[in-house]
């Protein structure tokens, strides 16, 4: 029977994430998922895309703060809890197409962020009172909203498919990758290779609770996956890789020939369950 395997979360859009045992789900994905987004002083949105020294921003959980750390930099903490932000300089935040309601954690980060960038950034945190719709053209009947993810609460990967592709490099000579290259939250073992691509519905097995998770879009790929998350630089040797092996075989039809590798996914029961590695997973074929 499959299993969840792996969960991550990450706290801030595009820097590090963080390998938990246990993570509590919420209709907007996995506790602290996204909460803090790194912008300029206007508010738009930072990622790795032009940004690929976000890899090297690591988080953790410690008590009631967030510490974030970098090569050459002293660990700096923020408050988990939005309301502890109450003072906070509200600012408007733009991800993508939508501009939401957040608050500015600060020029002490705002500093820190700016010298290790090299840019100037700010550091803004998802207002509670504000919401982030997910488009329903794939969530339909059910509405649901975010964060500051792309587009969808979760992302799934199966472990089949991760080795398939680092079977494919072996083949090239290319180093494998780890899962961390495509940021899911939920790594879900023994499904078949891209198995995930055609499932619908998928119940995660939590006793006297109903975890019910609609996967609905498969995931387009951006350049984030050739970055390697060790270095935040593209390797010398294999600047294009996973993309070129990938560019092989995970050509979408339906997305114009866009690559794709896991399945995005909303909630549909469950929030307030507490997720563990290791629980058993029904997942339903979408036919």
């Amino acid at each position: 029977m499959p299993v969840l395997n792996e969960l991550f979360v990450y706290p801030i859009k595009s820097c590090a994430g963080i390998s938990l045992r246990r993570a509590m789900l919420l209709e907007t994905g996995l506790e602290y998922d996204r909460h803090w987004m790194v912008t300029d002083p206007a508010g738009a949105m930072f990622t790795q895309r032009s940004h690929p020294r976000m890899a090297l921003i690591k988080t953790a959980f410690d008590g009631d703060d967030l510490v974030i750390d970098a090569p050459g930099m002293p660990a700096l903490r923020t408050p988990l809890s939005a309301e502890a932000l109450i003072d906070a300089r509200p600012i408007r935040a733009t991800v993508w197409r939508d501009t939401v309601a957040a608050l500015d954690t600060g020029e002490h980060a705002a500093q820190w962020f700016s010298e290790f960038l090299g840019i100037p950034a700010r550091l803004v945190r998802f207002s509670p009172t504000s919401r982030r719709d997910v488009s329903d053209e794939w969530t339909a009947p059910h509405s649901t909203h975010t964060r500051f993810a792309d587009q969808f609460p979760l992302l799934v990967v199966g472990q089949a498919s991760l080795d398939d592709l680092n079977a494919r490099l072996s083949v090239k000579g290319a180093p494998g990758i780890g899962a961390n290259r495509f940021r899911p939250n939920l790594v879900i073992g023994g499904l078949d290779a891209y198995e995930e691509d055609f499932v619908g519905d998928m119940q995660i097995r939590v006793p006297g609770r109903d975890v019910q998770l609609r996967l609905v879009k498969l995931c387009t790929r951006c350049p984030i996956p050739s970055i390697d998350q060790d270095t935040g630089a593209h390797d010398p040797s294999w600047p294009h890789e996973p993309l070129d092996t990938m560019s092989a075989y995970r050509g979408s039809d339906q997305f114009d020939g866009a690559l794709t590798f896991g399945k995005n996914a909303i909630v549909l029961k469950g929030e307030g369950v507490a997720l563990e590695v290791g629980q058993e997973v029904e997942a339903e074929i979408d036919f």
